[in-house]
């Protein structure tokens, strides 16, 4: 990009520099999916509304500060949950000041977030241990 925008500066006989800034402000990372937790999401969330209802998107080249959490530890990206609406028709984008939230489609996304937690943590967990009987004060 700096190639082009300098040359092009020379062709009209003036100067050009170009400075992402990127000391300052780094540039974000792309944001990526692990496999796993995605096809995860797709099993959990396909149980919950079924598979026609849960669609992939292609691939998208805004920048997302979530990028940030995906490149530290594995996680998963997902959206848009239940934002068309067919009376409404097509959602303005998210940073744009016509978005409304489909406030219908709340439920559903905290269900998700809730029903793919304790998923994860039934299939994941680690073994306890056993407790000792005359420590314990549990009364359950």
């Amino acid at each position: 990009m700096s190639q082009v925008i300098v040359s092009q500066a020379s062709v009209q006989r003036c100067s050009a520099t170009v400075d992402f800034l990127t000391k300052d402000r780094p540039f974000f990372p792309s944001t990526s999916n692990s496999p796993e937790l995605h096809d995860f999401f797709v099993n959990v969330a396909s149980e919950m509304v079924g598979f026609k209802n849960v669609r992939d998107r292609q691939p998208l080249m805004g920048a997302e500060d979530f990028a940030f959490y995906a490149d530290a530890i594995p996680s998963t990206y997902y959206y848009f949950v239940g934002m068309y609406n067919e009376t409404r028709g097509q959602q303005a984008p998210h940073h744009s000041p016509y978005f409304t939230i489909n406030e219908d489609a709340l439920p559903y996304g905290a269900a998700a977030h809730a029903a793919l937690a304790a998923r994860y943590l039934l299939e994941h967990q680690q073994p306890a241990a056993t407790p000792d009987k005359a420590k314990s004060h549990d009364e359950l």
